[in-house]
Formats: structure tokens, sequence, C-alpha cells
């Protein structure tokens, strides 16, 4: 996968990539849970005072001290506790069904206690629930090396808690930030998509708790973060306080790769919302690709996405020389975690077509107009299976139409370093068994590209011709 993530599960090649695609879709719908969204709930919901009648916004001493959610002396914590506390919950507070990441949900009378890593849920008296769970939020199920970086946070049901200090009238989401994040594919596919698909339906009425905090990127993605949620961002590991919510998530919704399940996701979320939702975010001027005969004289325009250290271009002259000869515009950037995303994000939104070598900088196409062409070229070493679910499925989720471009040995900088009646020419799918770490060594951190522009040049005239349609 692009860059760091683990894929062995994907690397029988292109069908077994396809296969993996629809698995996620097709989970027994007996494991399947369905939980209360927002349009049932009111954020703003309050009770009446039972001495006065009056409703009125409840504050609490700084001090934390165990307290029991029975316990009628302290009438400023109950008089803000929901109508569904004397309900209870009922159902599982957690869903661990899903194959790429677990989820928590609740809604109710909820103590959140980030020092003690705690949410739990207050169940009213005589209730018999004894539930508890050990969630690390960050959609990357089974990734023990990833997970062993990410905080662990306890979910249970509760009779006893520390004492509110601080009541708050919209949902908390609760998810993680370290992980694989700081490489560009993983930034969208671990924490952009599934924060879209989970906090969007809140019109920013939402309070983010995050866990394994890191400051730059937040900063890195501030405009998102300013378009999900209007309150500032609360750093979960240094925070002492007792939050009390009445509805918390506790994970994020993640499906495949880059992608979001409709049949799924809240209010039926899929790419096409997350790629109009990065266009009006970065207030980017084009949302479809205008066909070149409306536009007359107008070239249209090409961005090939360089590398620098692998899976580069050995030939880009020749390569934007061709693609300028046949008719386009042709743009080159490169693109790396010291990218200015508004400005890469302008780039990319200004071209029609955009092409690159498997990895982390194809990730850009979330920011092209509908209809927009993206061409993925991708390196030797049965890595067809990988490079669909990375970014061909995707791309087609998101409006985008494209093209997949497998290059053949003599196209390979592997030539150089193997002679070509090795096995890794012969029969490069044995390679995988191996496992991805390997692969990736073998096949992706030391091979780079020299494009074959007779063989190529037939993928950009069709692209031409979609344009024109």
């Amino acid at each position: 996968m692009a860059e760091a993530a683990p894929a062995s599960e994907l690397l029988g090649g292109e069908e077994e990539g396809r296969n993996g695609l629809h698995k996620g879709r097709q989970e027994d719908q007996e494991h399947k849970m369905t939980l209360p969204t927002v349009s049932n709930y009111s954020i703003h919901e309050t009770t009446n005072d039972s001495d006065n009648g009056k409703q009125e916004d409840r504050k609490t001493d700084s001090g934390i001290k165990l307290v029991t959610d029975v316990d009628q002396s302290n009438s400023r914590d109950r008089s803000h506790q929901p109508a569904l506390d004397n309900m209870g919950w009922d159902k599982p507070l957690c869903d661990f069904s899903n194959f790429r990441a677990n989820v928590c949900e609740m809604r109710g009378n909820i103590r959140i206690h980030p020092s003690g890593s705690s949410v739990m849920y207050m169940e009213p008296a005589g209730s018999m629930k004894d539930e508890q769970w050990k969630i690390k939020p960050y959609p990357r199920k089974g990734d023990e090396l990833c997970l062993s970086h990410i905080t662990e946070v306890t979910v249970q049901f509760s009779k006893v808690a520390p004492e509110c200090t601080k009541y708050h009238d919209v949902p908390a989401v609760i998810f993680a930030l370290t992980g694989y994040t700081g490489n560009l594919f993983h930034d969208f596919t671990d924490v952009l998509v599934p924060l879209f698909t989970t906090a969007n339906e809140f019109n920013g009425e939402v309070q983010f708790l995050i866990t394994d905090m890191a400051i730059w990127w937040t900063r890195k993605y501030a405009v998102v973060f300013e378009k999900l949620t209007k309150y500032p961002l609360i750093d979960f590991n240094k925070d002492n306080e007792v939050h009390c919510f009445k509805h918390t998530i506790v994970g994020l919704h993640a499906y495949m790769e880059l992608t979001i399940d409709p049949l799924k996701a809240p209010h039926n979320y899929s790419m096409v919302d997350f790629n109009k939702f990065m266009r009006r975010t970065y207030s980017l001027p084009r949302d479809e690709v205008t066909s070149l005969g409306e536009v007359p004289k107008t070239k249209p325009r090409l961005l090939i996405i360089s590398r620098q250290r692998t899976r580069m271009f050995l030939n880009l002259k020749e390569i934007v020389a061709m693609a300028e000869e046949i008719g386009y515009e042709v743009v080159v950037e490169e693109a790396n975690v010291n990218s200015n995303v508004a400005h890469f994000a302008n780039v990319v939104n200004s071209v029609d077509v955009m092409m690159g070598v498997h990895g982390a900088g194809l990730t850009n196409c979330v920011f092209l107009p509908h209809s927009a062409i993206l061409i993925q070229i991708v390196p030797w070493g049965a890595l067809d299976g990988i490079c669909r679910v990375d970014f061909g499925y995707p791309a087609e989720q998101m409006g985008l139409r494209y093209k997949h471009y497998s290059i053949g040995v003599h196209e390979s900088s592997l030539t150089d370093q193997y002679p070509l009646d090795h096995e890794i020419f012969k029969n490069p799918l044995a390679f995988h068994k191996n496992g991805f770490e390997f692969v990736r060594q073998t096949f992706m951190d030391t091979q780079n590209v020299r494009l074959d522009c007779n063989r190529f040049r037939p993928i950009l005239l069709e692209a031409l011709d979609q344009l024109n349609q």
C-alpha cells in the first residue's frame, strides 16, 4: 500500500484485491448494529430543575470526587441528566464486528475521564449490566505494531464515577492521531475520511477529544477541523477534567482503504460527498470537468506527480514532451509531507487529468473536480490488486474516471539489479508469500520507472477522447 500500510491480505493480485473490496460490504447482517442518529436527538435538550421548575445552565465545583448516579444530594448534577438516564441503554456499548475499526456509541448520562482513560455510561439503580470494552480508537484493527502506539480507552457501564466538572450540550467524538499519520495516504484513509464519515452529520456541533495528539498535524489540517467542529480540540492525554455528555462516539467509522461504504455509513455518506466536502473546505473553484468542446482552443491540463526518492520517473522530460506533443498543457509537482495542502489542492483542482506512480501522492485525487481522470502507474511486482484497492476503486467511488497502467519488465529499473531470467521477473507473485514488508522493500522502495512513451501514449489519447465527450 501507499508507503506504510500493511496489506498482506491483498497481495494475491488484482482478483483478490477486488474480492477484498467487497468483503467489507458483505458482512453478515446479524452482526450489524443499528444505532440512534442525531435526527432523533436534540443536542440542546435540557431538563426541569426539581426545586423551582426553571431551566438553567449548571456548573459544578472543580474538585473531583466519587459520587453514585443515584445520589440525590447533588441536585446540580442530576438536573443536567437527560431523560434517557431512567431508560438505560438497551444495546451493547460497542460494535467490534467491523474488520477495519471498532466503534463505541452511546446516549444518556456519560462521563469521560481522560486522566483515567475511561468513558463511563451511568446506569440507573437496579441495573445488572456489567459491560466493559477496551478500544484503541484508530482504524487499523489487527495492526498490532501500529496500535501499540495508541492509547487504550476503557468503555463501560458504571454506577460510580468521578463528579462532572464540565458539561457539554453537543456530542463527543474520541479518536487517535498517532498511528501512521504523517504519510498523506494515511492522513486521509486513517483519519480524515473516517472523521468526515463519523462527524459530518453534526454540522459542527460536536466536540473532538483526541488521544495521542499531534499538534503539528492538527495545524496542517486546521481548515478541515474548522469545517467539522465549532469547538476547540481537547487533548485527551493532557486533560484532567471530567466531561459529561449525552451522546458519545469512541472510534471512527472506517471501511476499505480511502472509501466510504454508503450502505453502512451514517446518512449513506459516500466518497462523492467527501470529494465535495474537500472542495468546499479548501474553497476550490472547479466542481466538475468541462468538456473540451465547450471551451474552444483550451488545452486540457495534465498534472504529473513526481517523486524524488523511490518510484521516480527516470525519463520525466521525455514524458512531458510526449504529452505536450499530443496536446496537453503539462504541470509537474512533487507531493510530500511538507507540501502546503491548500496550494497543492488548488493545483490538483485546476487540472483535468492527474497521473503518477503508485504512492501517497495520488491521494491528492480527493481535490480533483468530478469526472476528472486519474491514471495510476503500477510498478513491476504483481501489485495490481494493491494499487486498485488503494486508489482505483476509491477514485471511481469519488466520481472520477480511472485508468490503470501496469509497466512491463523493460520499464522497470529492477532490470539494472537483476538478470532478466531472475525469478523476480518470471514469477513476481511468489515473492508475496514473504509478507508485505518484503514486497514493499523489493518492489516499491528500490524500484523506479522508465516509462515506455510509445506504449503509454494510447492511455493519454484515450483520456483526451473522454474529455471531449
